[in-house]
């Protein structure tokens, strides 16, 4: 029998590797964009910084020392420089791709940070595997730019999994819903009408604001903003300002909301204020063809009837008046029931007294 030579010897006592299989080794050197691996074979195992993560321009001496040990899957035997070409990403993508399918049977929720935000949606990276959300289902709402999202950690579920067509879906929106859901549920079973409740200004229109109150969103009408009048919600709220607002009423799913607070209704004084034969001051805040609507005061105006207005003859009230305008008259009539106010200017003169007027229409 021969004697085998040391090298025959050497070579034999290392293992045989193939493509594809999984290996384990020690890093025995790293650079920037490089790892060499001893993997008890004839030839040092290489693991290039692209197959070593999908981070671009990662420094692979920032995430690997040497003496670690790592598995690495092997993609040729001989890379033509007598060398193992290995790939960390592609076993990490693998061992994440069956954690996603564990998620996607269970239900599971997962976390992970949006790697890429692309024109059709967001991409996020669980242990090296990628999962693609559609625009469609990462937000509850219509958002347009998706840009806020990059760098952000998001949770998600999946809804289908086809790892060989390269079709991992994940769903953020039905979290959403469901969370909201939830907090809806909470926030109507603890309000009721005439409480005061704390929001947050989600959105302004012309004809009111919207208010997130924490689980559903209450309208706050332009008519009950104020007891006097608002020209323009947007001239009052902006988006994401905090304000306290009356419950006024809850029907269904929806909530009617009111700054009309009753402690602060101007009415409740006013027959002493404006008592008949009282003199007021006010600006003219409205005309029609039978008269000038003046504002005593925040939520209460008073009829000028046209008749009124001077002891000569006015045609209509434009004529001699105008918005805006400081008028000064008697208070001739007061009607606490309707909320009506009637004033004169001709009965400020002296002796006169002032004709009938008509009653606010």
């Amino acid at each position: 029998m021969s004697e085998q030579s040391f090298e025959q010897m050497l070579e034999e006592s290392l293992k045989t590797i193939h493509n594809g299989e999984i290996v384990e080794g020690t890093v025995i050197s790293v650079k920037e964009d490089e790892i060499v691996l001893n993997i008890g074979y004839k030839a040092d195992g290489i693991i290039t910084r692209n197959e070593y993560s999908n981070t671009p321009n990662v420094d692979l001496t920032t995430v690997v020392n040497v003496g670690d040990t790592m598995e690495a899957k092997v993609l040729k035997v001989n890379d033509g420089e007598g060398q193992v070409l290995l790939t960390y990403k592609r076993l990490a993508a693998e061992k994440g791709n069956k954690r996603i399918e564990e998620a996607f049977n269970n239900k599971e929720v997962l976390k992970a940070t949006v790697a890429n935000v692309l024109d059709g949606g967001l991409s996020v990276v669980v242990e090296e595997a990628r999962v693609f959300i559609p625009a469609s289902l990462v937000s509850d709402t219509y958002e347009k730019n998706l840009s806020k999202y990059a760098g952000m950690e998001i949770e998600f579920v999946i809804t289908e999994f086809n790892p060989k067509r390269r079709r991992i879906i994940g769903d953020r929106k039905q979290l959403l819903v469901a969370k909201k859901q939830e907090q809806q549920k909470e926030l109507f079973a603890r309000i009721s009408a005439g409480m005061t409740v704390e929001g947050t200004v989600k959105n302004v229109t012309d004809f009111g604001a919207f208010i997130d109150l924490g689980g559903a969103d209450g309208l706050l009408h332009i008519s009950e903003m104020s007891w006097g009048r608002v020209e323009s919600p947007k001239k009052i709220f902006k988006v994401g300002d905090t304000v306290k607002v009356l419950i006024k009423e809850i029907q269904g799913d929806k909530i009617a909301l009111s700054l009309k607070f009753d402690e602060k209704n101007p009415w409740i004084n006013a027959e002493e204020k404006y008592a008949i034969g009282a003199e007021v001051t006010g600006t003219v805040a409205r005309m029609t063809d039978f008269g000038a609507f003046v504002e005593l005061e925040p939520g209460i105006d008073a009829l000028l009837h046209v008749s009124q207005i001077s002891r000569e003859h006015v045609e209509k009230p434009s004529d001699v008046l105008k918005i805006g305008q400081e008028v000064t008259a008697k208070v001739v009539d007061f009607n606490s029931a309707d909320k009506k106010i009637s004033l004169s200017v001709k009965a400020l003169d002296a002796g006169e007294v002032a004709e009938e007027v008509e009653t606010q229409e």
